[in-house]
């Protein structure tokens, strides 16, 4: 082995060390969300609609970690295998199944909070106002319906392509079998994860650029008043505004990526790679690790755990 392959080899060491690193902390952190307010729905019978939408945002969040790691490991050890085995099919199942709810929970998130915080005045939107926290379960099962149609889409493709490249046969020869599979990949898959990525991101982004327009609007208008002081309203708002961008930049960054993880056009053995994973994933990290520090009740348990555990030791 040349000295170079050991030193890329060494250099892929740490980088997986550090992204299962990454994904342990967010199997913690999301882990912690869902028990809080699982618990709390359990034990009440109902939750807050937005407590709810943060439940169906962990619980996606937790188990994809979990299959991310293991799709990974899978690549790891057989970085040889077809990428359309029965066993990377159940993988690439789950993962888009999950994939698909997180990104529409958080659609929902902002749905809920631009209705509910922003300040317009549109007929619709009032009446939005009004009626969207009785819908909210029902958007969320919607929501999880409608991840297990894309899955389910996904996996068609998949098995087609797993079946033309299992016939022993000359039916299909290897040059045919590769053109079948570059045009489902170009005609199929790639319209897709466009289109299915696509709609709940663009609800996400119309929301918050619409929610942080209209609270920078009322905070200047706060400003602008007689008194013209930086009340504790104000100073809200402004870590509303503040809160609601990054929240804008990690969701961003995280839909980018997984339009480029969902392409299958990253070598699995490259550090580049792993490299590029361990840029995806912290987009969740950080942001559940924002939801707990700024969601009171979250917050409250944890400070809570903090001082038992300081008054046991």
């Amino acid at each position: 082995m040349l000295p170079g392959n050991r030193m890329l080899e060494k250099d892929m060491v740490g980088i997986i060390v550090i992204f299962y690193f990454l994904c342990l902390v967010s199997i913690v952190e999301n882990g912690f969300i869902f028990v809080v307010l699982a618990s709390k729905w359990a034990r009440c019978g109902t939750l807050p609609p937005s407590d709810k939408i943060l439940t169906f945002l962990s619980a996606s969040r937790f188990f994809l970690q979990w299959v991310i790691c293991g799709r990974n490991l899978y690549i790891l050890l057989y970085p040889m295998a077809f990428a359309y085995s029965p066993i990377r099919q159940y993988l690439s199942f789950h993962w888009d199944f999950l994939n698909s709810l997180t990104i529409w929970s958080c659609a929902l998130l902002s749905v809920f909070y631009c209705v509910k915080i922003a300040t317009f005045t549109y007929p619709v939107f009032l009446w939005l106002k009004w009626r969207i926290s009785g819908y909210m379960t029902w958007l969320l099962l919607g929501s999880l319906g409608l991840s297990f149609a894309i899955a389910f889409l996904f996996i068609i493709g998949n098995h087609y392509i797993y079946y033309i490249y299992s016939v022993r046969s000359l039916v299909f020869e290897n040059c045919t079998r590769e053109i079948l599979r570059r045009k489902l990949e170009i005609y199929y898959f790639f319209p897709l994860k466009i289109i299915t990525y696509s709609i709940p991101a663009s609800i996400f982004f119309v929301c918050m650029i619409l929610l942080i327009s209209s609270l920078e609007r009322h905070r200047k208008k706060m400003l602008c008043s007689d008194s013209g002081l930086w009340d504790f309203r104000t100073q809200a708002h402004i870590k509303a505004i503040k809160t609601l961008i990054s929240f804008f930049i990690l969701f961003f960054s995280y839909f980018l990526a997984s339009l480029l993880n969902a392409s299958n056009i990253l070598p699995s053995l490259k550090s580049w790679y792993w490299g590029w994973e361990i840029l995806t994933y912290p987009c969740t990290t950080i942001h559940s690790m924002i939801l707990i520090l700024t969601n009171p009740q979250l917050r409250g348990v944890l400070e809570r755990r903090n001082c038992l555990r300081d008054g046991i030791f």
